[in-house]
């Protein structure tokens, strides 16, 4: 269960705005090895964390390079996953390497979302000089990718937009918090992004979840059912913001758990300039 959160405005109009700003969480069980976000790649281009599990190795959910390619992973929610199939990181970290744009990348990837279990995908290439492209596809929705319109969207475990009522909600905590930050610096307006993250009021009755859901997720509903989601075993590990300003510096603050202990965390950003 992950959630993400953005706002994209390829040309603001006010100097203080953005013309990204996207808040997500990583849900997965604390056991599961993975590394922080750092440089990696040839020209250690592209910056992630990394998806540490034997024979997954080297996926990710959420990454940036410094070419203005941004992709972003969520796993659609279903009782039932097929174990033989595709690991969905790849999806993410091919495009990031990739000189593919976002459209025809995705156009490909529907090709072949038949061999993946149940996932969505945000593909966007940044460029200063040519304007921002931010496309969406998911396996379990239409058969095409869409491009989006400037504007703010939501993406949990169901299709882009779908109401969920923790979907709503932290929509409404984003946006709150992205107007405040008009008048804010940057640091501040992450730190209110991370709060919007770590947000823990579950949002019952959902009845969308338990029907998408249904006996794999009724059990601990209560729990799934909020921004920060929090099990014994399983539950938020990872808080990323990233901020892309109308000149393309990028800030890219990541907010991790240390090990499996929910009260231990480390906060790291990293700041650059897009080339394009």
């Amino acid at each position: 269960m992950c959630i993400i959160l953005f706002k994209f405005d390829p040309r603001p109009v006010s100097k203080n705005a953005y013309r990204l700003i996207l808040a997500a969480n990583r849900d997965e069980f604390y056991h599961r090895p993975a590394r922080a976000a750092d440089f990696w790649g040839s020209n250690n281009e592209v910056l992630s964390g990394l998806d540490m599990e034997e024979g997954k190795e080297g996926g990710t959910w959420l990454g940036i390079s410094t070419r203005g390619k941004l992709a972003a992973l969520t796993n659609y929610l279903q009782p039932r996953l097929n174990h033989d199939a595709r690991g969905r990181g790849e999806l993410v970290a091919q495009f990031l390497t990739s000189d593919t744009d976002s459209l025809s990348y995705l156009k490909k990837v529907s090709a072949e979302g038949h061999l993946y279990n149940g996932f969505n995908l945000i593909a966007a290439d940044l460029s200063t000089e040519k304007g921002d492209v931010i496309c969406y596809y998911g396996n379990r929705g239409e058969r095409e990718p869409v491009v989006l319109a400037p504007g703010t969207y939501g993406l949990s475990n169901a299709l882009l937009e779908t109401p969920w009522r923790k979907l709503c909600f932290g929509k409404q905590l984003f946006l709150e918090a992205v107007e405040r930050g008009q008048e804010l610096p940057r640091d501040a307006l992450v730190a209110q992004l991370l709060d919007v993250l770590s947000n823990d009021e579950a949002q019952l009755p959902d009845p969308a979840i338990e029907a998408q859901g249904r006996e794999y997720v009724r059990p601990i509903l209560s729990k799934y059912a909020a921004v920060c989601v929090r099990c014994p075993d399983y539950g938020t590990r990872t808080n990323t913001v990233i901020l892309v300003d109308p000149d393309g510096h990028v800030t890219f603050t990541e907010r991790s758990m240390l090990g499996s202990d929910p009260t231990r965390w480390e906060t790291t950003t990293h700041e650059f300039r897009l080339q394009s």
